[in-house]
């Protein structure tokens, strides 16, 4: 058998030809049925080749064959002498070339039909690969299709957790703002505070106390200078928390951005067709294997971006909800510590008038009793000078009649009165004179009085001026609860 072509699905044969006409025989005998037959030594999924590439011939002549050849050899040689060119010599039968023709015919048959079908194979292939072609082209673009959803599901959930995210940070950023200038309002109290007290240091002698105003004072600058620490503290946490902020948002940018351009490579692949423009041969291009990730670890980068730009926005609202809970704590701690000083101011102030009032009470009286004592200590002085002329005229008297001559010198009744009347008016004088010595005892005590009421009541007047004046005065201008809090 001669092997004529092979396909993947088939191997196509035919007899045999021989260089020579076949051998003699009946017209009836050259009708024999000649099927095709497989060759076992040759792979059915060996590629089509031409049959000049599996000529077979027998590899060991038979004796009958050399001896059919050597005839045939001589018949050539001697062919062409006309000597020999006679009607006994022909070179051929009829019957050998009706069988020629029989073998030729039945030759083109069994080569038209191993064309034929070798041909509706073939046909059948190319309609098989070309379905299979737009089968797999089909399947790879519906495939791109599918990523192209898949990156527009996770492009939208992007987009809206940039929009999110882009809502806390300017949500944070307005707290923080907040934050900062109540932070910077509490600077005005403190240093009205710290003023208060450094002025209720310049009050003198006794009303240097630490009463209870100095105790709300330095009460209220402890509180302010804590709520203070705890706004900073909170203050760097809203820094750092809007910078952790910032970085999910550029991840999630990043991220949306590479999704934007894969989607817009996605999507020109997609819409390529075989008529399309552009398209070229990239040999190689499908060992090469650039990827980084998997479809897995695809969605979970994606995911994970958006789970943690999720877990810092809830970290964020957490702070801004304590951010206000704060500002709304201190300005009621700042405020109630306000008023509570300022109480203790009034009722301080309060004491301090009634203090200095009854201090002018007091030294209006003792003006008063001054000025009685000294008019006391006028009389007293006058009743004395009225003694002198009484005592200076017993005495004369008794100095007269001590001149009485001789016997004339007796100790009458008039000389006993007289005696009497002297030492009566120099007792009366002496009384006198030991009173005006305790009036002006007095008086000198009331105008001790006197200075030392008029001392502590400057005294007074000075630290009801520090409180009233100096420190009430300045705190008239204590921040309203809204600046507390920021809003203005």
């Amino acid at each position: 058998m001669e092997l004529i072509a092979s396909t993947q699905m088939a191997t196509y044969t035919r007899p045999k030809s021989s260089h020579f006409l076949p051998a003699i025989s009946t017209t009836a005998a050259s009708y024999r049925s000649h099927q095709p037959a497989l060759t076992l030594n040759q792979n059915s999924n060996m590629p089509w080749r031409t049959n000049s590439y599996f000529r077979s011939g027998s590899a060991i002549p038979t004796v009958s064959a050399l001896q059919r050849e050597n005839l045939d050899f001589v018949r050539a040689k001697t062919m062409f002498y006309p000597s020999n060119r006679t009607a006994l010599s022909a070179r051929y039968m009829p019957e050998d070339w009706f069988k020629s023709n029989q073998s030729n015919y039945r030759e083109s048959e069994s080569s038209r039909n191993s064309a034929e079908r070798l041909r509706r194979d073939t046909i059948r292939m190319i309609q098989d690969k070309d379905q299979m072609t737009r089968r797999t082209q089909d399947t790879t673009s519906k495939n791109i299709g599918e990523r192209l959803n898949d990156i527009s599901f996770w492009r939208s959930e992007l987009n809206h957790e940039i929009d999110n995210m882009v809502t806390e940070i300017s949500a944070l950023t307005d707290v923080k703002r907040r934050l900062e200038r109540a932070l910077a309002e509490t600077e005005g109290p403190l240093q009205v505070s710290q003023e208060c007290l450094f002025h209720r240091e310049k009050r003198m002698s006794i009303d240097l106390v630490h009463d209870d105003v100095e105790k709300d004072l330095i009460k209220e600058v402890e509180v302010i200078k804590s709520c203070q620490e705890r706004m900073r503290r909170h203050l760097d946490r809203a820094i750092a928390q809007l910078a952790s902020n910032r970085a999910a948002q550029h991840e999630l940018e990043r991220d949306l951005s590479d999704k934007v351009t894969a989607q817009r490579i996605d999507d020109r692949c997609h819409h390529l067709r075989n008529t399309s423009d552009g398209i070229s041969y990239y040999r190689g291009i499908d060992r090469m294997d650039p990827s980084i990730s998997l479809p897995d670890s695809w969605s979970k980068f994606t995911d994970d971006n958006i789970l943690h730009s999720q877990s810092e926005r809830a970290a964020s609202h957490k702070l801004r909800d304590e951010i206000e809970i704060l500002l709304s704590a201190t300005s009621n701690e700042m405020w109630n510590q306000f008023n509570s000083l300022n109480v203790s101011f009034t009722n301080r102030i309060s004491e301090m008038a009634d203090a200095k009032n009854n201090l002018q009470t007091h030294l209006a009286k003792t003006l008063q009793e001054i000025y009685q004592t000294e008019m006391l200590i006028e009389a007293l002085r006058k009743a004395i000078r009225d003694k002198e002329n009484p005592l200076k005229v017993a005495q004369t008297r008794l100095e007269e009649r001590s001149r009485r001559p001789n016997v004339e010198l007796c100790r009458d009744n008039p000389h006993h009165r007289l005696v009497t009347e002297v030492r009566e008016i120099e007792d009366n004088i002496h009384k006198l004179r030991e009173r005006l010595m305790e009036a002006e005892n007095t008086l000198q005590t009331l105008v001790k009085t006197k200075v030392a009421l008029e001392h502590d009541l400057s005294i007074k007047a000075n630290s009801l001026f520090l409180d009233q004046e100096k420190c009430m005065g300045m705190r008239k201008s204590f921040p309203s609860t809204p600046r507390l809090v920021g809003y203005t």
